[in-house]
């Protein structure tokens, strides 16, 4: 019997969402798409454009990966001087055609589209009250709630129904708003996840990213701070801080595998340099005698090259990825082991065979893919193979905008570092451990979220959130 086999591994976090805006721009839609095809790695479910003249938006959006859904006869259907745009990976709602941003809506106040990164805790508490006051959602998606408690809010201007509105949700947003008079782009305090400023001379841009203003040409400026919300207009760029202040807590998981190696987020913090240290600490921590490091392409490169650096073994690339895999594969009707694995990654021989391989990736959810892997070295010849990783065991399900397995999905949080290794079949087994992943982060330690790793979630939960979460039963 064929089956479709999922090839997006099973066996990471899945990446949260991207957006992307620019003002100023006769041909902001183009750009957005070019924005878009550089933020991919965000999210690789679903993609939308609206673009704006100041009378009308219009809008483009679908189903599959930004090169797939935008051409230029799609693109010419965009005009306008304005343009938001949103890649998504479903981390709240289904995975849905009407829950694909920018979301749109035609209020009292004209024109409104928003792109939201992140996620909301009390989403499903907002909507509830929202739908008792008469609100009629498109969606499942919490994006949405935004959007309602935008329109329903009796503050006068229209910036200070956005401020009303995201003063009343809890969570993590990065969001992008497009009015028929400009963008709007907010953090929320924690800065959980990132969001910049770019110059594209008389044009602005916002981006997930940095990797998007380097395919524009585009000057990098700053990144929006936590708790800080920017109005873009003809007037230029003008700053507001209107939310609580509270300590920072960016996700540490972007430099450990979510953002492109060649950004730079959270300030001016390269990714790329980061990820190399934490591979450096690793070898520090946990060096065992090895003849060659090998990564888990493409995201465990940049640390393994570090780790090689740091242990003084050589890095060969003992492990190629097939970059031209789509989301499914109809395998063949006679099983063939560990099939899903084999589409994405083949071992080299020539590298591995009769050696002591060190094998480097950034991250271990479930185990699953792990195990195939050190399979698949050890079919290929090597006389020993270990797994390193470079980041901390997780433990704890994230609900800042990370679709992460739940609790007892994750491997690590019933599971002892011995056990894990005797599962995945290696001959031995270490994980980078907290405090040299935050000694190897640019920031103070107390700047990050490691909610992941700690258990520790920067948001107070109510009781109420903790019911819906699902945290309750999770502790009890």
């Amino acid at each position: 019997m064929r089956t479709e086999l999922p090839i997006v591994s099973p066996d990471k976090f899945h990446d949260e969402c991207a957006v992307f805006g620019v003002y100023g721009h006769e041909e902001a839609a183009n750009l957005t798409y070019l924005g878009l095809y550089a933020l991919q790695h965000r999210g690789q479910e679903a993609s939308g454009i609206v673009a704006g003249d100041g009378e009308q938006f219009c809008i483009q959006k679908g189903m599959g990966l930004v090169a797939d859904i935008f051409n230029k006869s799609v693109l010419a259907k965009l005009p306008g001087h304005m343009a938001i745009g949103h890649n998504r990976y479903s981390t709240s709602g289904g995975n849905d055609l009407k829950n694909v941003q920018p979301l749109t809506v035609n209020f009292a106040l004209g024109n409104l589209a928003l792109a939201h990164n992140g996620n909301l805790i009390n989403a499903q508490m907002l909507r509830h009250e929202l739908e008792a006051y008469g609100a009629i959602f498109q969606s499942t998606s919490d994006s949405e709630v935004i959007i309602h408690l935008i329109a329903h809010s009796r503050a006068g201007s229209f910036l200070s129904r956005v401020v009303d509105a995201l003063n009343q949700v809890r969570g993590a947003f990065s969001v992008v708003l497009m009015t028929d008079n400009g963008l709007i782009a907010a953090r929320d305090p924690y800065g959980l996840r990132p969001l910049c400023i770019g110059r594209l001379r008389s044009s602005w841009v916002v981006a997930s990213e940095t990797c998007a203003f380097d395919l524009l040409d585009a000057e990098y400026v700053r990144e929006v701070e936590p708790g800080e919300l920017i109005v873009i207009s003809d007037q230029g760029l003008d700053s507001h801080h209107p939310f609580p202040k509270t300590a920072p807590a960016m996700c540490v998981f972007e430099y450990v595998y979510f953002a492109r190696p060649d950004s730079r987020i959270f300030g001016s913090d390269a990714v790329y340099t980061t990820r190399k240290a934490l591979g450096r600490q690793l070898a520090q921590e946990s060096w065992v005698p090895a003849d060659v490091v090998i990564p888990v392409p493409d995201s465990g490169v940049p640390a393994a090259l570090g780790y090689a650096e740091g242990a003084g073994v050589p890095f060969e690339a003992g492990l190629i990825r097939n970059h031209y895999v789509g989301r499914t594969f109809i395998e063949p009707e006679q099983s063939i082991r560990h099939f899903g694995v084999k589409v994405k990654l083949n071992a080299v021989p020539e590298v591995l065979n009769g050696k002591r391989v060190v094998v480097i990736d950034d991250s271990l959810v479930r185990g699953t893919t792990s195990r195939k892997i050190v399979k698949m070295i050890r079919q290929a010849g090597a006389k020993e193979v270990h797994m390193r990783i470079s980041s901390p065991p997780i433990v704890s399900p994230c609900f800042y905008g990370i679709d992460t397995p739940t609790k007892k999905e994750l491997i690590a949080s019933d599971h002892s570092i011995e056990e894990i290794r005797k599962y995945i079949t290696a001959d031995s087994l270490a994980y980078l451990s907290l405090d040299g992943m935050l000694k190897s982060a640019p920031r103070t330690p107390e700047q990050y979220c490691t909610a992941c790793f700690t258990e520790r979630y920067p948001i107070p939960f109510t009781r109420a959130e903790e019911l819906q979460l699902g945290l309750f039963e999770a502790a009890h």
